[in-house]
């Protein structure tokens, strides 16, 4: 049984930074891709950020694009995710995910395991 725990997450006010961090225990971690995404209040769980499982590849949504970077650390099993210039719009609770595939996906549907998410409040 694979399980995540995100952290990391708080209230901060616009333009600053935070950075969460997804641990992943109970099976091989670098066998995982793993992605991140959020949903604000009364909306749909977006799509924010995926990372493959070797590292070497990277994808995120426009609305975070030269602000968010996604990274992990194999030896620690935990994905990270930086999040700069941070914007009211950004509210959510984040949730981290792992399939267990080379590549990453941006598609809910492709993730079978699901951490229970962080809250990231950005004040005005």
């Amino acid at each position: 049984q694979v399980q995540l725990v995100e952290s990391g997450g708080g209230l901060v006010q616009a333009g600053e930074s935070l950075r969460l961090a997804c641990a992943v225990s109970g099976r091989t971690f670098s066998s995982y891709s793993v992605g991140w995404f959020r949903q604000a209040p009364g909306k749909d769980r977006d799509f924010v950020a995926t990372i493959s499982r070797s590292g070497g590849s990277t994808y995120l949504a426009d609305s975070v694009k030269g602000r968010f970077t996604i990274s992990r650390d194999n030896a620690k099993s935990t994905v990270y995710l930086q999040m700069n210039s941070l914007k009211p719009e950004d509210t959510a609770v984040y949730y981290c995910a792992a399939r267990e595939s080379t590549n990453w996906s941006t598609q809910q549907y492709n993730y079978a395991h699901w951490g229970q998410g962080t809250q990231v409040t950005v004040s005005s």
